[in-house]
């Protein structure tokens, strides 16, 4: 039977670690099996923080509706009720931006829905 070398594929798959695991503290960016490990570790968070940003970013922008409707009288859930029984189809990221970025027409969708 011929013989098998097998030395250029670990180092292949251990290089590969060791490159994603670059930046990573102590041995974690050192040692095949710990930085093997922290890279498993690395990806799962980040799978689960990739769905993790879409809430973050839904309560941030509820909570920034939240505090620029109450200026004016107005818990969150009967404006958003209203806003939904209206004609205007704003979702919350873009009111989120308008309360920031341009008051004078988050006021003006606010007096529209106040009327209706």
């Amino acid at each position: 039977m011929t013989r098998v070398k097998r030395g250029n594929v670990s180092r292949k798959r251990h290089k590969k670690v060791l490159n994603m695991t670059k930046g990573f503290r102590g041995a974690a960016s050192l040692l095949f099996r710990t930085a093997n490990q922290q890279n498993m570790k690395a990806l799962r968070y980040s799978y689960a923080n990739r769905r993790k940003k879409k809430r973050d970013f839904r309560r941030l922008w509820i909570a920034r509706v939240n505090a620029a409707i109450r200026r004016y009288g107005i818990n969150y859930s009967e404006f958003m009720y209203d806003l939904k029984n209206s004609t205007i189809q704003l979702n919350r990221k873009v009111l989120a931006q308008l309360s920031i970025c341009d008051p004078e027409a988050f006021l003006q969708i606010v007096l529209k829905i106040k009327k209706a």
